[in-house]
């Protein structure tokens, strides 16, 4: 992990938790006078979100944190960039994984309407939900059909290596660039308590079957992503929804 938190209960429960998860905390640095990044997040009666993010320390990231964190990157086997932090210092890292024969994951959000299309083609696999896909693209992304449109939007344009575009209960409509499609992944149907989260365990499910089988096709490892992610909104809360291995089937653990 790359990134910087506040030297206030919210950082201090951060850097825990990562150590808890056995995550290598080597670059995450507290900093003094700033606090944390935090997302205020509140829950209808079926289960949806509403999000409003404070950047706090994310702002502070710079193109110097990479270059210091550049040997990390560059032995990494897949490596996940979002907007939280500054845009350069996602395109730098990109850059640096890519320069190292590393696999980048994508997932430019918050969106920002004025993201410029050449950082898409750093991505190998450029992943957004439907708001940011209507935010990207300047077109309306309610169905599955919208999203095709969509995924070919954005694959003409960037130059990312695949786009996934994330309906929710509707599934996931993907394309890699040298592949046909688009195609869709229908999601299971499940009893819904909080959608929260279900984005982040869709993108860190997509990054550990890409680093732990990387053979997989794109498809397969997007599927098995949905089908976590679809478990995640079955419990209340974000990480503590995230499931653990032995939560789930032994078959989506297999080459």
């Amino acid at each position: 992990m790359v990134c910087k938190l506040g030297d206030d209960n919210f950082g201090h429960s951060t850097v825990e938790n990562f150590r808890q998860h056995k995550t290598n905390t080597e670059h995450v640095q507290v900093l003094k006078d700033v606090p944390s990044g935090v997302a205020l997040i509140t829950v209808d009666e079926k289960g949806e979100n509403s999000i409003v993010l404070a950047s706090g320390a994310n702002d502070l990231m710079n193109e110097k944190d990479v270059a210091d964190s550049v040997q990390v990157i560059q032995k990494s086997s897949v490596v996940v960039c979002q907007l939280e932090v500054p845009v350069p210092v996602s395109r730098l890292a990109m850059l640096e994984a890519k320069k190292a024969g590393v696999r980048t994951i994508f997932n430019p959000a918050p969106a920002r309407p004025d993201l410029e299309d050449t950082i898409f083609a750093v991505a190998d696999v450029l992943c957004v939900n439907e708001s940011e896909a209507e935010t990207f693209c300047g077109m309306a992304v309610k169905n599955v059909e919208d999203a095709e449109a969509a995924v070919l939007n954005l694959i003409s344009r960037g130059g990312a290596g695949a786009v996934v575009v994330t309906l929710g209960a509707g599934g996931v409509v993907y394309k890699a660039r040298a592949g046909a499609g688009p195609s869709h992944i229908p999601a299971p149907r499940v009893p819904v308590a909080d959608t929260t989260g279900a984005g982040d365990s869709f993108v860190g499910s997509m990054a550990y079957f890409m680093a732990c089988y990387p053979d997989l096709s794109l498809g397969e490892v997007i599927r098995r992503s949905v089908e976590i992610a679809s478990v995640s909104v079955q419990k209340a809360g974000t990480q503590k929804s995230f499931p653990c291995i032995s939560e789930l089937p032994e078959n989506l653990f297999t080459a």
